[in-house]
């Protein structure tokens, strides 16, 4: 199988075949988390540690139950509650870490690069879960997983963004990813949520819902990140759901088969109209939430693979 590297730090470095073979060894993972007995020892005798310094349900949980289905030793560290908010410093708490001889780190991270300074100072395998306004690699990677499940391909479609992309380091990852896969990719939001030197990225943006939503495949709709703004972004929440939050009447200058997506947690009545978001025919967020358990199982399973070759492990 082509995927060659150590950690899961981002999409940037992973190339297209190395993408299509995560995606395809997830596949096997979607039909083992429907069956009756969902477990395997692809991870048998390993520790899985999850530093998690942001608060996060879907993605620890997902991390977590993909360990445990792989047969890893699973601890979730409180990094709230940790030497942390005494004054350690991440190398410090990286090193100490090392001493416990861990195989699978698992971090979310609120500053840009935090994930990929850890993984310089540790000797197992990182897998990056979100640094700062960075990346989101396993996100990404799920979404593509379920764009290609209900499209049948992941190339040469037509797929809107929309929201809070300045923010948001899941659109980063998703722009790199569909990127590679030749789509054609179209950012929708206010100008106050779009990120400086955004037109670089070789992605069209609109400021006009009807216009960047024409006969597009796909509309991925974003989570407002307040947490994360510090001034008047948006005039206020019934103005941007007005503007920007998807309903029916949007929805309808995409495709009549587009489909809709959102990464969770959701802010139903002002990204997304909550019967929208509920609709089987056209919203696959619930199909986001599984496919994200089989793409980590993946994910942890192909760098397991990696560290037993460079430990010289048969």
């Amino acid at each position: 199988m082509t995927f060659t590297h150590r950690h899961l730090l981002g999409i940037e470095h992973l190339r297209p075949e190395e993408i299509v073979t995560l995606l395809d060894l997830a596949e096997d993972y979607v039909a083992l988390n429907r069956a009756p007995d969902k477990h395997k020892d692809a991870l048998a005798g390993l520790t899985q540690i999850n530093m998690f310094f942001e608060n996060s349900t879907r993605t620890q949980a997902s991390f977590e139950l993909a360990g445990k289905r792989l047969g890893a030793d699973v601890m979730n560290m409180a990094m709230q509650a940790s030497s942390i908010s005494k004054g350690e410093t991440l190398i410090d708490t990286a090193m100490t870490l090392n001493a416990m001889h861990p195989d699978l780190l698992v971090v979310r991270h609120p500053h840009s690069g935090a994930v990929d300074l850890l993984a310089q100072k540790v000797n197992c395998a990182v897998l990056n879960a979100g640094d700062g306004r960075h990346e989101h690699p396993t996100q990404a990677l799920l979404d593509a997983l379920t764009i290609r499940r209900a499209k049948g391909r992941l190339h040469r479609l037509s797929i809107a963004i929309c929201g809070d992309i300045a923010h948001s380091r899941v659109a980063r990852s998703n722009i790199i990813l569909l990127g590679k896969m030749e789509n054609r990719i179209r950012l929708i939001g206010p100008p106050t949520l779009m990120p400086s030197g955004i037109s670089e990225f070789g992605v069209e943006v609109y400021d006009d819902m009807a216009d960047g939503l024409k006969d597009v495949d796909v509309v991925m709709m974003l989570r407002l990140q307040k947490e994360r703004m510090d001034g008047g972004f948006i005039p206020s929440e019934r103005e941007y759901y007005h503007r920007f939050g998807l309903d029916d009447d949007k929805l309808s200058h995409a495709k009549s088969d587009a489909i809709v997506m959102h990464p969770g947690p959701m802010n139903r009545g002002v990204e997304i109209d909550g019967t929208l978001a509920d609709d089987i025919n056209r919203s696959v967020i619930q199909e986001q939430v599984e496919m994200g358990v089989a793409v980590r199982m993946a994910a942890m399973d192909l760098l397991a693979r990696n560290l037993a070759a460079l430990r010289g492990v048969a």
